[in-house]
């Protein structure tokens, strides 16, 4: 898959199949429109295209600074390399782009820039400026302009945002084995190890602390969870926290994981966290040792887990 930073940067020979959306998540309802738009490059030999776009419309158009996504623009392009898909154009959102109309939207970007043979788009799909148009309009500028317009069907869109909001909402509920039953696989979050207060070494638990930049990226719940996480390419399993660490009195959530078997340092290196099951909430304990105690438990329960999973 090639991916281009820009619609301009993009350029074909060859007429395109083209699908365009935020797909957040790429979950199992994004994906059945992944593997329409590659059965149609297949079948009729033409290139795929996936249109996306960053900043969100709604962090630029609403200046939403409030909205969460699943995935960070870089993990949205590493899910959808796996499908089959030839080009990802992440095109810059900005209210200049917001402002084209429909038909400059259709004429200079899909026509002119992208070589479209056909699109592939939700019965519900509006665009253009203040998103005016609609798919019928789509489907009369796809006679003007010489290029198909196939629907994906109300059923499947409302399919795909019903999986959207149950994935955000169980995350955030903890049930992170429901998310990730929507989502055909599991959740991630992909940061760089820095330095920490170095607490959790003196009572048996040395943590990796998780640094993610974008604040966009929805964390499930406070809590502690099992996580795995590819290392020199052996996979480790361990516990994660998310949160505050009341006992020590801590304000500002941070992220931290404990992996069971890794005895070497990995500071400054960049680590994707599967997260699989979730063990508890966060808890504030009287001392460190009783802390100590329920975290001994912890271990106890995620071990039992990772060798039912094996």
């Amino acid at each position: 898959m090639k991916t281009y930073n820009s619609i301009l940067d993009f350029k074909s020979t060859i007429q395109t199949t083209i699908t365009i959306g935020t797909f957040d998540g790429v979950h199992l309802g994004h994906q059945s429109i992944l593997k329409k738009l590659v059965d149609a490059k297949n079948l009729e030999n033409y290139e795929s295209v996936l249109l996306t776009f960053f900043p969100h419309p709604r962090m630029v158009l609403q200046q939403d600074a409030s909205i969460k996504l699943l995935n960070t623009i870089e993990e949205k392009a590493e899910l959808l390399d796996k499908f089959g898909i030839d080009n990802l154009i992440i095109h810059p959102f900005d209210t200049a782009f917001s402002n084209l109309s429909a038909e400059e939207f259709v004429k200079e970007i899909l026509v002119d820039k992208l070589n479209i043979h056909k699109i592939i788009i939700g019965h519900d799909h509006r665009f253009g400026k203040n998103r005016t148009a609609d798919i019928n309009d789509l489907i009369s500028f796809g006679k003007k302009y010489n290029f198909e317009v196939e629907q994906i069907s109300a059923q499947e869109i409302n399919e795909i945002a019903i999986s959207s909001t149950k994935i955000r909402i169980a995350l955030l509920e903890s049930d992170v084995r429901l998310a990730n039953q929507y989502l055909g696989y599991t959740y991630f979050i992909s940061g760089k190890v820095i330095e920490g207060k170095k607490i959790g070494r003196t009572i048996s638990f040395p943590t990796a602390n998780i640094e993610i930049k974008e604040n966009y990226k929805l964390l499930p719940k406070n809590g502690v969870y099992i996580v795995s996480s590819k290392i020199d390419g052996i996979i480790y399993f361990g516990m994660m926290n998310i949160g505050k660490n009341p006992t020590i009195g801590e304000n500002e959530q941070s992220i931290e994981v404990h992996f069971f078997e890794l005895n070497r340092d990995i500071y400054n290196e960049n680590l994707k966290i599967s997260i699989l099951e979730h063990i508890r909430e966060e808890q504030k304990f009287n001392s460190l040792s009783e802390l100590q105690a329920q975290l001994e438990k912890d271990k106890s329960f995620s071990l039992d887990y990772i060798q039912n999973l094996k």
